[in-house]
C-alpha cells in the first residue's frame, strides 16, 4: 500500500513523500541527506518494506518535490521543525534513520519530541564532524550553476565526485535528482541556497547539548563509512564516549554516502538493528 505524505509546514512550505506498507505496521522515516531526493533511499525503502516495515520518505525543504523556502531558511533547525511537523501529522511512533543532513534534524527532532521517536540511526553524521570532508559536498553542490547538457554531463560529475561508487546503467536514477530549465539545460532538483554558510562550531554545540539530552532508552545507532571524510575515526571513538549506549557500524568500503556506496551492506545493518531493537 502506498499512502502520500502532504505536510505544509507552519511556514507555508508544503512536504511531498510517500509511505509504503500498511498502518499495523512500524513505520521507518528515511530522512535523505543535503543535495539529495527521498528517491536516494530506493533500495533501502525495498529492502525494509520486504522486511515487514512501513517506511517513509520525503523530500526536505528546497529539495526535489517539496516546496523552497521563501526566506531561504535552510538551517538545521529548520529541517528539524519540519520533520516535527511530519511526526506531528503522522500521529504514529516512528523510528528515523537520517544521512548526514537527515541525521542532523533526526537528531535534534528526536531531542525535543521523544514520545514520537520509537528510535534513531544515524547515517555518518556525528555532532564533529571534519570540515574538510563537508567542505568537498559543499564545492560539489556549488559547481555547474549552468548545468548540463545531458544527463551524462551529470553522471560525469557524480562519478568525478565519487569514483569509487560504480556507475549506473541507467540514466533513470539519475534524472529524479535534475530538473529541467526554461533553457533546456538540466540542474540539480535543489534550490541553490540549500548549500547556505558551512557549518561552525555554533551547530557542533547544539549537536552535542541535544545528543546528552536523547533519553538514555532511546535506541539508538551510528552507522558510518570506514572510508568518510566527514566522520573519521577519532570522531566516532568520541561518539563511543558521548553515547556509550548506542550500537556502532562501520560499512566497509563505504565513504560518507554509506547508503548509496554499500546498499545492501547498509541495509542489512538498519534492518537488523531496527528488528531487534522495535520488535
Amino acid at each position: 500500500m502506498n499512502a502520500p505524505i502532504d505536510v505544509t509546514t507552519e511556514e507555508d512550505i508544503r512536504l511531498r513523500g510517500e509511505i509504503l506498507g500498511p498502518d499495523e505496521a512500524p513505520l521507518v522515516m528515511l530522512l535523505h541527506g543535503g543535495g539529495q531526493s527521498r528517491h536516494a533511499w530506493a533500495g533501502t525503502a525495498r529492502r525494509l518494506a520486504e522486511d515487514g516495515f512501513a517506511v517513509g520518505t520525503y523530500d526536505a525543504r528546497g529539495h526535489g518535490d517539496s516546496g523552497w523556502a521563501a526566506d531561504k531558511d535552510y538551517s538545521m533547525p529548520a529541517h528539524a521543525r519540519d520533520l516535527m511537523a511530519v511526526l506531528r501529522a503522522l500521529a504514529r511512533p516512528t523510528a528515523l534513520v537520517g544521512a548526514s543532513m537527515g541525521g542532523i534534524s533526526g537528531l535534534l527532532a528526536a531531542s525535543v519530541v521523544p514520545d514520537l521517536v520509537r528510535a534513531l540511526v544515524l547515517v555518518d553524521i556525528v555532532p564533529r564532524f571534519a570540515p574538510e570532508g563537508v567542505a568537498r559536498i559543499r564545492a560539489f553542490m556549488q559547481a555547474h550553476p549552468e548545468g548540463f547538457a545531458t544527463v551524462e554531463e551529470a553522471a560525469a560529475a557524480v562519478h568525478a565526485y565519487n569514483p569509487n561508487r560504480p556507475r549506473s546503467k541507467t540514466p533513470d536514477g539519475l534524472m529524479r535528482s535534475l530538473r529541467e530549465g526554461a533553457d533546456g539545460r538540466l540542474r540539480w532538483h535543489w534550490d541553490p541556497a540549500v548549500v547556505g554558510d558551512a557549518p561552525g562550531a555554533e551547530l557542533t554545540a547544539l549537536l552535542n547539548e541535544r545528543l546528552a539530552a536523547l533519553p538514555p532508552s532511546l535506541p539508538l545507532m551510528l552507522v558510518s563509512g570506514a572510508q568518510s571524510d566527514v566522520v573519521d575515526a577519532d570522531a566516532v571513538d568520541e561518539f563511543r564516549c558521548q553515547a556509550p549506549q548506542a550500537e556502532l557500524v562501520a560499512v566497509s568500503r563505504a565513504g560518507h554516502m554509506v547508503a548509496g556506496d554499500r546498499n545492501d551492506d547498509f541495509s542489512e545493518a538498519i534492518s537488523g538493528f531496527l528488528k531487534r531493537r522495535m520488535g
